[in-house]
């Protein structure tokens, strides 16, 4: 990545200043303005203002997101923006508490930041948010509502359902990183402010958020179908919401895609969508590459949204998407090789994306045939443990590794070699009818690509809780023995099997630790028929490189201390039969060198299974993090440790908490929390 500093405009930054909100809450910011902008100093009589760009989030401005600020909003104040970065309230040196995600409260907030943005001397009224995750979230959410400033938004790896698909549900399965978000927030939360920046205050704002910590796991256990809770903040309730230009941008190895074809079917509004190879971060510094010139591009789109610039950038077809060649399965990649293409339209008309139909047959997955006798899927509750994360975040072993002993657990069907290859973008469609021998039960589908050695790839996959499998809000157990039919959109994927390479679809009936075990063991059947998978084959000509060379401003300066060494673990007990999945997120220890602030975090999350018995399925995490200053009269050290634990039966979830609040060595705080959950549709 090429570092700028000769940018049109120079940069003045403001460390930290304060919003003051209706109700006297201060929220922090951080804020980098184009000196010479009106109101800014020494600015001239006839100077101008300019328009504004927001990112508002929990993670702590100070060093949470501190690297990844510093790389771009001083980038984009250098073209003439002023870049504010604000901490929710109740998180980083913000006052208040944070009760939950995407709160009314919120976006109530964000509303009130807004207008005192567009009301300062050195804004011309004109505002856009960017956001990747929870900032590409509330960025649509606060476009729903239709502030007058703000003309349009870049959101990244974000959704318009939070049930369906956010960290907590995926196809109505709870999704293990439902606990081991609430951890990683439980985490987060009890981070302290800044002394160097709130002064004496700092203890008892630490304490009050510490005494009233919620425990999100429990809010987001009650609710199991998607209900009013999950509809509040999503998007896809009403896309006429939306009005403002929408700039959608996710990456295959991350799990925030599908929301991109629904919204540029669905908004009414201005929009284009970019997906790449990448995983869940901005894809100028991104992995795997090809990295791409992000924030050259996003300068394109703010210029033409809120200053008035004709870019081009609304001339190009609107979808640009890259198809990934498939390469041998592997814990991390760092390079993904492939082609760029363009579509028209979302959904892309029959010469750009061609649907192709095989059926899953007594000969495998072939164009004709059928499947004259059902196939039992009887996978042991332990089946899916090389599925990868859920969502690769902290550049660690989380891409799934090679499938053919997941694929030995489960019914497969392959194709004959492709002898030139095939190119798919879209979402593949299962057809078929089945059956489950109990009264609940899970469905699981994954595309593989089969090496001539016999490696399975992950392409792509989908999940579905068969008590919701007719809708998402509508508990429906199956009745044992009676057929049903399954219509079952896989994830988005942009993917060139390799000539040579076969298709595989393997159905199972568990994948842990993707999504938590159902209530017992439900082996399934896939009756007689023509059941079928539908391709969405590209057509379109690959198109050379869109994008310039990742570009930033200079980076945050770092000591490293401890460098992180996050890893992922298997091990089973063969007298019992347990197999358990250990992660370890480990993001080291750093000193910030221009305010001398140090901080270390890691996590170990703990999973375990057992064949057959669905109600030793549990999940252990415990957090750390430290921080302070090591010496100098500002010196001061805390560290918090959070830990989650849950177990179930038939009926019932149980779940434990505590966090442990020290200064130096003296515990300050300790709270704890045991509820019993019951269980309703997972």
């Amino acid at each position: 990545m090429k570092i700028k500093q000769d940018f049109p405009h120079r940069v003045r930054e403001i460390e930290n200043a304060w919003i003051t909100l209706a109700d006297g809450t201060r929220l922090a910011a951080r804020i980098w303005l184009p000196e010479g902008a009106a109101g800014t100093p020494g600015a001239d009589t006839d100077a101008q203002p300019v328009p504004a760009i927001l990112e508002y989030l929990p993670y702590r401005k100070r060093d949470g997101t501190a690297i990844r600020d510093e790389l771009t909003h001083p980038y984009l104040a250098g073209h003439g923006y002023a870049c504010i970065r604000v901490d929710m309230r109740g998180n980083g040196e913000s006052d208040g508490l944070m009760a939950d995600e995407y709160a009314p409260q919120e976006q109530q907030d964000a509303l009130e930041v807004i207008d005192w943005i567009a009301d300062q001397p050195w804004c011309d009224g004109n505002l856009g948010m960017m956001g990747i995750s929870w900032g590409g979230f509330n960025s649509l959410q606060l476009a729903a509502l239709r502030p007058e400033p703000l003309k349009a938004i870049i959101t990244l790896c974000s959704t318009d359902d939070r049930y369906a698909d956010d960290i907590h549900y995926k196809g109505g399965n709870m999704l293990l990183e439902n606990l081991a978000w609430s951890a990683t927030m439980l985490s987060f939360s009890g981070a302290v402010p800044d002394p160097a920046l709130v002064g004496e205050r700092w203890r008892d704002m630490w304490h009050h958020r510490l005494d009233n910590m919620p425990l999100l796991a429990d809010t987001w256990l009650q609710h199991q179908s998607r209900d009013d809770y999950w509809k509040h903040g999503s998007i896809g309730e009403n896309y006429a919401d939306i009005e403002a230009a929408v700039y959608m941008v996710s990456g295959w190895a991350d799990s925030y895609i599908d929301t991109i074809p629904r919204m540029m079917e669905k908004l009414s509004c201005p929009r284009k969508a970019l997906i790449g190879p990448w995983m869940h971060k901005y894809p100028h510094f991104a992995i795997p590459d090809p990295a791409i010139g992000f924030l050259q591009e996003a300068l394109r789109w703010w210029d033409y949204w809120l200053k008035g610039i004709d870019t081009g950038v609304m001339d190009e077809s609107p979808c640009t998407f890259y198809l990934q060649d498939g390469l041998p399965p592997a814990p991390k990649y760092l390079e993904r090789p492939g082609e760029w293409v363009r579509t028209s339209s979302w959904p892309a008309p029959a010469d750009e994306i061609e649907p192709c139909t095989l059926v899953l047959g007594d000969a495998g997955l072939s164009d004709t045939g059928e499947l004259t006798r059902a196939q039992r899927i009887a996978s042991p509750l332990t089946a899916g443990s090389f599925q990868g994360e859920y969502i690769p975040l902290w550049f660690g072993a989380d891409f799934p590794t090679d499938q053919r002993r997941d694929d030995a657990l489960s019914l497969t069907f392959d194709s004959a070699p492709y002898a030139d290859g095939l190119s798919l973008l879209g979402q593949p469609t299962l057809n078929a009818q089945i059956s489950s021998d109990e009264a609940c039960g899970q469905l699981h589908v994954r595309l593989c690509d089969v090496a001539p050695n016999g490696e399975s790839a992950l392409i792509t996959y989908a999940t579905l809780n068969l008590n919701l499998r007719n809708d998402p809000g509508t508990i429906d157990p199956p009745t044992p023995g009676a057929p049903m039919a399954i219509t079952l959109s896989l994830d988005m994927i942009g993917y060139r099997l390799p000539p040579g390479h076969r298709l595989r679809l393997a159905l199972s009936s568990a994948s842990f630790p993707l999504v938590w075990s159902p209530q017992r063991r439900a082996d399934l059947t896939l009756l007689a028929g023509a059941p079928s998978l539908t391709l969405p084959t590209c057509q379109t000509e690959s198109i050379p490189m869109p994008f310039e060379a990742p570009e930033s401003a200079t980076p945050c300066r770092l000591e490293t201390l401890r460098a992180g060494t996050p890893k992922r673990t298997l091990s089973e007990d063969v007298g019992s039969g347990e197999v358990t999945v250990t992660v370890e997120d480990d993001m080291g220890d750093v000193r910030f060198t221009d305010h001398g602030l140090r901080v270390e975090q890691r996590a170990k999350e703990v999973y375990t299974s057992h064949p057959t018995d669905a109600s030793r399925t549990r999940a252990d995490i415990e957090w750390t993090y430290r921080a302070g200053r090591d010496e100098g009269e500002g010196a001061f050290q805390v560290t918090v440790i959070s830990r989650h634990h849950l177990h179930c039966d038939e009926t019932t979830f149980y779940l434990t908490a505590e966090q442990l609040a020290y200064e130096g060595d003296a515990c300050v705080s300790e709270k704890r929390w045991q509820r019993e959950i019951p269980r309703t549709a997972i």
